[in-house]
């Protein structure tokens, strides 16, 4: 691939994925029918997760593109894991599937 193309791959990602603070996350999600996704492990989300998130482990890669292959692509999908890694790590390889509208909370569920 060349260097022109995997600059334009990255920016295509980038257009997509919106990293947002607390406050905005919360706001965008409240009282919202949404796709919120935890891809955090399953231990983690026991033991607290954001109300509504459905849990798609990052690490388990095979079940989490299972499972983000039955979200909707062209509506928006919220993610968030722990501090923030993770959940760009999976809002990236979810622009790359063709999602087209994502919403990273900043600083994670700490920040939450």
């Amino acid at each position: 691939m060349s260097l022109l193309n995997l600059l334009f791959k990255s920016q295509a990602s980038n257009d997509v994925i919106n990293r947002l603070s607390r406050e905005e996350f919360k706001t965008k999600i409240a009282g919202k029918k949404i796709q919120l996704v935890d891809v955090r492990t399953a231990g983690e989300f026991q033991m607290g997760h954001i109300k509504n998130a459905i849990n798609l482990d990052f690490f388990n890669q095979t079940a989490f593109r299972s499972g983000v292959e039955k979200l909707k692509k062209e509506e928006a999908v919220y993610v968030y894991c722990r501090s923030g890694n993770r959940s760009q790590s999976a809002a990236g390889l979810m622009a790359k599937m063709g999602f087209t509208e994502i919403y990273d909370l900043k600083n994670g569920y700490m920040n939450w």
